[in-house]
């Protein structure tokens, strides 16, 4: 039994390693497979289900992470040798990417909470279910598909994150309010966001990769820390395979996406996004079918 477990920690690590960076949607990969392949690392039900919801914000942070470590020299302004100009963008950056995270910041925290009040169920509540992810993965598929018919012979706008304008990056941050349904995926709506906004694909992917940094930071942050809150409330205390088992879907995941997120860096240097347009429209219609007959 342990050793299956392990095998699923190493299984979704490096599962959302792949699709946090690829447009197909992270979690709602981690949602469907969850109804086939659940921990059962423990008899009580409830540490289960608090559990998952912890991993599943948990490994993201180790994505993240591998984004820090790909692009440290032009994150980091302070580096030794770094020229005014390099520093200069380096802190452009750094404000272009919270500016564009500020939309999906204040729609999550404060649409969540009202959303609650008003219905007795958050985001989560109405829209993590297959049914809702089937369509978001038809729809974002059909949306890229038109997204290349709609770029074929036109010329992008900026092909570098120096060309993102203030007006932009809130732009591509209003698009990522999207991804707060799950199944649209995060890095699927901003790359959709900066592409249709102008940006070629390599460059929309890469502040793409950016955003990443404060909303999964700060989400697994909140997500910890009103775990811990829960336990300390409720008296429960996770088993110690429980921590093993984040520590390697972690690790698993940070270091698959430093293969994944040079490999699609690579890829839309030379094509196209289609080819994840298809993979979503043929998995969503799995899934509807799969809904429907169950």
């Amino acid at each position: 039994m342990a050793a299956i477990e392990w095998l699923k920690a190493l299984f979704y690590g490096i599962l959302e390693g792949i699709t946090e960076w690829l447009p197909i949607s992270s979690t709602g990969h981690l949602i469907l497979l969850s109804e086939f392949l659940p921990f059962r690392f423990c008899a009580d039900q409830a540490v289960l289900d608090s559990f998952w919801e912890l991993f599943e914000v948990v490994v993201q942070i180790g994505a993240v992470l591998a984004v820090v470590a790909l692009f440290f020299g032009r994150l980091f302004p302070f580096g030794k040798g770094k020229t005014k100009r390099e520093k200069r963008v380096a802190f452009q950056l750094w404000g272009k990417v919270l500016l564009a995270s500020v939309p999906a910041a204040v729609v999550g925290i404060l649409g969540d909470q009202a959303l609650e009040k008003l219905t007795g169920k958050d985001l989560d509540g109405w829209f993590y279910n297959g049914f809702v992810v089937a369509v978001a993965l038809i729809l974002y598929g059909i949306a890229f598909l038109l997204l290349e018919r709609y770029r074929n012979n036109r010329m992008p706008k900026w092909d570098s994150t120096e060309g993102i304008t203030a007006k932009t990056a809130t732009g591509i941050g209003l698009f990522q309010v999207l991804s707060l349904i799950p199944g649209t995926s995060r890095s699927g709506s901003t790359i959709l966001g900066a592409s249709l906004l102008g940006g070629a694909r390599s460059a929309a992917a890469e502040f793409s990769f950016f955003m990443a940094i404060p909303v999964m930071f700060g989400a697994g942050a909140v997500k910890t820390i009103g775990f811990f809150q829960t336990m300390k409330e409720t008296g429960f205390s996770m088993p110690s395979i429980g921590w093993a088992l984040l520590a390697v879907g972690t690790l698993a995941s940070f270091l698959v996406s430093l293969v994944v997120i040079r490999f699609l860096t690579d890829f839309v240097k030379k094509h196209t996004f289609v080819p994840f347009g298809i993979y979503r429209i043929l998995l969503g219609a799995a899934v509807l079918v799969r809904y429907f007959v169950k």
